[in-house]
């Protein structure tokens, strides 16, 4: 039984699914690639992004990210935020 609210196990879960994502950015504010554990993480809610932020901010600047902002889907929530003290 799925439960509409809930994607698909047998599929990838879509944008609409996880609309919350953090762009990564260098100190001239251009977007950072970083490796795939950390790349392109998407999350079911506001809380869940912020969440992981905090559990990873020291990774990603360890990977040349000075800087994140918040987006729902296309939408700019906040940022950038520093991750310097």
């Amino acid at each position: 039984m799925n439960l509409p609210d809930l994607p698909s196990p047998f599929r990838q879960p879509s944008a609409a699914d996880r609309p919350w994502w953090w762009r990564l950015e260098d100190a001239a504010g251009q977007e950072v690639t970083v490796e795939e554990t950390y790349a392109d993480q998407r999350f079911p809610s506001q809380g869940d992004a912020e969440s992981w932020i905090g559990e990873f901010w020291a990774e990603l600047k360890e990977r040349g990210v000075d800087a994140v902002t918040l987006f729902e889907l296309d939408r700019e929530v906040y940022g950038p935020m520093s991750l310097h003290a």
